[in-house]
């Protein structure tokens, strides 16, 4: 009695530990962003290059960035099943930091910070992932101003797989 006890226990632990709490289609979402990239301006000059890796059994997406002039950054972009939505924490190697939430569409990320005032503006930081036909994505940067117009574009980059 006491060996099938034991062994049931055991069984019911193997199957806690062997759910994948991220494996829904939600956490799938901004899966197309996930690999190493180069990445490059409008005018077809490399920018930078950029991993992005999957950790912690697909609840995390870890983004290291390194630019040709010498700059990096790191993000953290999850799924938060709570609110239903996206979230991404930004910090670069000039102390500058970003965090950003918002939601998915087809083949598209959307995130946006919350309102911050500059200049006596009320502005928003706004970050788009769009996949395009052959595999690439383009990120869009762009600042809103309060009623939602954009109001200048930071960075427009053009991601493209890396080979092997």
């Amino acid at each position: 009695m006491k060996a099938i006890l034991l062994l049931l226990t055991a069984l019911s632990f193997s199957l806690i530990y062997s759910q994948c709490n991220c494996c829904t289609d939600q956490y799938n979402q901004f899966d197309f962003w996930v690999g190493e990239w180069e990445v490059y301006d409008t005018t077809g000059n490399k920018v930078g290059d950029n991993s992005i890796v999957e950790l912690e059994g697909g609840c995390i997406l870890s983004e290291h960035w390194r630019s040709v002039k010498g700059g990096s950054g790191r993000s953290y972009n999850f799924y938060n099943s709570s609110d239903s939505t996206w979230n991404q924490t930004w910090i670069d190697s000039q102390g500058g930091n970003l965090i950003l939430k918002g939601q998915a569409g087809t083949d598209q990320m959307k995130l946006a910070s919350a309102p911050f005032q500059k200049n006596g503006n009320q502005l928003q930081h706004q970050i788009t992932w769009t996949k395009q036909e052959d595999g690439s994505v383009e990120q869009r940067w762009d600042v809103l101003d309060e009623e939602g117009n954009i109001k200048n574009t930071l960075f427009l980059g053009i991601y493209k797989r890396k080979e092997g």
